[in-house]
C-alpha cells in the first residue's frame, strides 16, 4: 500500500505544493506520519486539495521519501529524510 518519491528530476511544484513540502520538511523531525487532514488544518488547504498534491511530491525528488500509507480516518502519509 505504498507509492514512494524516486524519480530522478525535480518537479516544477505549485505554490500549494510549495507550502506543503516546506510543512513537511520542517515538521519531519518530530513526527514520520502525517494525515492530510491535519496538514489541511496547518495550512489553510482542504484535505482532498493537500491529498491531489502530495502526488507531485512522490512522483518527483524532493528531497524527502513520501509514501502513502493507509486510508482510516484519511489518508496518512510517511514521509522521511
Amino acid at each position: 500500500m505504498s507509492a514512494t518519491a524516486t524519480a530522478t528530476t525535480a518537479p516544477k511544484l505549485s505554490d500549494k505544493q510549495h507550502r506543503i513540502l516546506q510543512y513537511l520538511r520542517a515538521n519531519v523531525d518530530e513526527r514520520t506520519y502525517f494525515k492530510s487532514r491535519l496538514i489541511a488544518e496547518e495550512l489553510g488547504l482542504s484535505a482532498k486539495e493537500v491529498g491531489a498534491n502530495m502526488r507531485a511530491l512522490l512522483d518527483g525528488e524532493v528531497g524527502l521519501t513520501v509514501e502513502k500509507w493507509g486510508y482510516s480516518s484519511g489518508t496518512t502519509w510517511k514521509v522521511t529524510r
